[in-house]
């Protein structure tokens, strides 16, 4: 059975159902009063007052801000794999690129050389380094006094003991010299000057101790303060196709009158690496290494 709606209360233009609060009768005296009794009874849907009804509502980030997050975000995610990896990519192709040119150069144009010993004092001394012109022989021809680099023809080197070391750095070692990033240590090189070319007759000494070339004495500045020219007595006339070599510092270097049981001492030109042209470590004695040709300028060629 349906209840009877309570009656609408209001002046003649208020709003149709618009209602107003029932009327509580009176409270009895002495009764506790209920939470809430008196209190304003509110609209269906409204925020009960309190400390955060104060508080505006947080707003929903916009599209904008998103997208710019997102873009933010995508960059770094995009540089932590394609930027970096791009990063990668190019050092290792530097590198590569660079081993190329060194291992180009080493093999066609130049290559480093460590001098070992005191036998070309004091054009060279011990622990210098020497870049070698790998276009002399070639296309430029060898001179005397040329100061060149060969490989050892034979038993002119005496086996010499390593340093130990791992094999991790030996194969470093190896790698970066073969490459032309170290330079080459003597234990398959030597390094001496050109005295006869081939068809020249070299021999020592004339009446003033001087080495004479194609019978003509030659005064040489370039040896060691104090050393003769030779201690030991010779004539020889070098083969076709090899090379009369001598060291500076001639009483410290077994060079080719040591070893004439072995073609007269005479060097392969094909063993010939190169012409040593400049000092290039350490700092303090860099310096182009010149051939003296006016030592040898009046000497005849064949």
């Amino acid at each position: 059975m349906t209840q009877p709606s309570e009656p609408t209360v209001g002046p003649p233009d208020s709003s149709v159902g618009r209602s107003v609060p029932p009327v509580s009768p009176p409270r009895p005296a002495g009764s506790p009063q209920q939470p809430g009794a008196n209190s304003p009874r509110q609209s269906v849907g409204a925020p009960w007052p309190g400390p955060s009804a104060s508080k505006p509502a947080a707003s929903a980030p916009k599209p904008a801000a998103k997208a710019a997050q997102a873009q933010r975000l995508g960059g770094v995610r995009g540089w932590m794999t394609g930027g970096a990896f791009a990063v990668v990519r190019e050092v290792v192709l530097v590198l590569v690129i660079a081993l190329g040119l060194s291992l180009l150069i080493k093999t066609f144009l130049v290559q480093a050389f460590y001098i070992p010993s005191e036998s070309m004092e004091n054009t060279l001394l011990a622990g210098d380094r020497v870049l070698v012109s790998k276009l002399t022989p070639g296309p430029f021809s060898l001179h005397r006094g040329d100061i060149v680099v060969f490989a050892d023809p034979g038993g002119w080197l005496q086996p010499q003991p390593k340093a130990p070391e791992s094999p991790l750095r030996s194969v470093v070692r190896d790698t970066l010299t073969f490459v032309g990033l170290l330079p080459a240590d003597s234990g398959e090189h030597l390094i001496k000057r050109i005295i006869g070319l081939p068809g020249d007759t070299v021999a020592c000494c004339d009446s003033q101790g001087r080495v004479t070339v194609n019978g003509v004495p030659v005064d040489e500045p370039y040896l060691f303060p104090g050393n003769r020219p030779s201690e030991i007595d010779f004539s020889v006339t070098v083969p076709a196709g090899r090379l009369w070599v001598m060291g500076d510092h001639r009483s410290l270097s077994e060079d080719s009158r040591f070893h004439r049981d072995q073609h007269g001492g005479t060097v392969p030109i094909s063993d010939v690496v190169g012409r040593a042209f400049v000092i290039v470590w350490p700092p303090g004695r860099m310096s182009l290494l010149h051939t003296p040709g006016a030592v040898f300028a009046a000497v005849p060629s064949h």
